[in-house]
């Protein structure tokens, strides 16, 4: 049943020793323009032995031990064989096709929800590696079960805030409108937003548990003076004690990562979202977790050569390390 396992980073560990477990979910089938994140799993892991494992915010992440699970063929078929039944229900509004593309999602919510339970049990820290954004579901649900009033940070292009989109109940453009239908989440903040509708900026103002901070006041606060150190501090503040960082990589500005499947002009530079990791992983907070997904290696290079990919690995290291930085200082000795 699995294949493709990934020895990421090239550590060589097992998930007996690991501090942090990661899944991949190679799964495709929302994606409403560009596609290619089903690869994003296998880009990253193509590219991730390649970086020098000292890094100077988070110190040598990987003696702490990363593993990844092997990918799970089937969840790549179920979104690649319905491909066709999703086009037939966005352009033909067939009901049959978009119950069974809701389906297929429904069963990837279940899985990944599963998987990030068994990690969480282990007292390890899960990361959800994938594919599209509508993954993330099953994990962030999963983590607030375990940990009531989570908060959620985003560094997102989009809210994700619609109800459905093109009929699809579990699309990626709804991804954290599902979230927050869970009670146990207590808090959603959003980074870096740059591309929404009506309907999802009336969301953010109807939901006392949002905060937005959108890429256009970012970069006007850039322009009056203010440092993003500062701007950084005030959306830490904003988030609980227990923390899932959800991470599109389409929140970042798009030359770093061209083959995602929505790029939007503006987004964080590499050193702003790694700036605001590290002040979240040294502001006392718990990370209970991770996600990165929507990195899809460019059309024009290999897994290996892509800058998708090689953002991609760099991404999910400082993800690592902002997470296992956070654990460690929760858990030092006093004094």
């Amino acid at each position: 049943m699995h294949e493709n396992t990934f020895d990421i980073f090239g550590l060589g560990r097992t998930e007996a020793d690991a501090a942090v477990v990661l899944v991949p979910v190679a799964f495709r089938l929302t994606t409403s323009y560009g596609g290619g994140c089903e690869d994003g799993p296998r880009a990253i892991a193509a590219a991730s032995p390649q970086l020098d494992f000292h890094d100077r915010r988070f110190g040598d992440v990987d003696e702490r031990g990363i593993f990844m699970r092997p990918e799970d063929p089937e969840i790549r078929s179920l979104g690649l064989s319905n491909l066709d039944l999703a086009e037939r229900a966005r352009s033909a509004g067939d009901p049959g096709a978009r119950d069974a593309v809701n389906a297929a999602s429904e069963r990837v919510f279940a899985f990944v929800r599963r998987q990030t339970g068994e990690i969480l049990d282990a007292g390890r820290l899960p990361g959800v590696i994938g594919g599209e954004h509508a993954v993330a579901e099953g994990c962030i649900v999963e983590a607030a079960a375990r940990h009531p009033g989570l908060g959620v940070l985003q560094i997102d292009a989009h809210m994700d805030l619609r109800a459905s989109y093109e009929g699809f109940d579990r699309s990626h453009a709804s991804v954290m409108h599902n979230v927050l239908r869970s009670e146990a989440v207590g808090s959603l903040v959003q980074v870096g937003m740059r591309d929404c509708c009506v309907e999802e900026t009336r969301a953010a103002r109807s939901d006392e548990r949002v905060r937005v901070f959108f890429a256009d006041d970012l970069a006007d606060r850039g322009f009056r003076g203010e440092s993003f150190a500062s701007v950084a501090s005030e959306i830490v503040s904003a988030l609980p004690d227990d923390v899932w960082i959800s991470f599109d990589i389409d929140g970042l500005e798009p030359s770093l990562c061209p083959g995602t499947g929505t790029p939007v002009p503006g987004g964080l530079s590499f050193a702003q979202a790694s700036h605001l990791l590290h002040r979240l992983a040294v502001s006392g907070r718990r990370v209970v977790g991770f996600d990165l997904t929507e990195v899809a290696p460019s059309e024009t290079g290999s897994d290996r050569d892509s800058i998708d990919a090689i953002v991609g690995a760099r991404v999910l290291y400082r993800l690592c390390g902002a997470a296992l930085l956070a654990r460690e200082r929760l858990t030092a000795p006093a004094g």
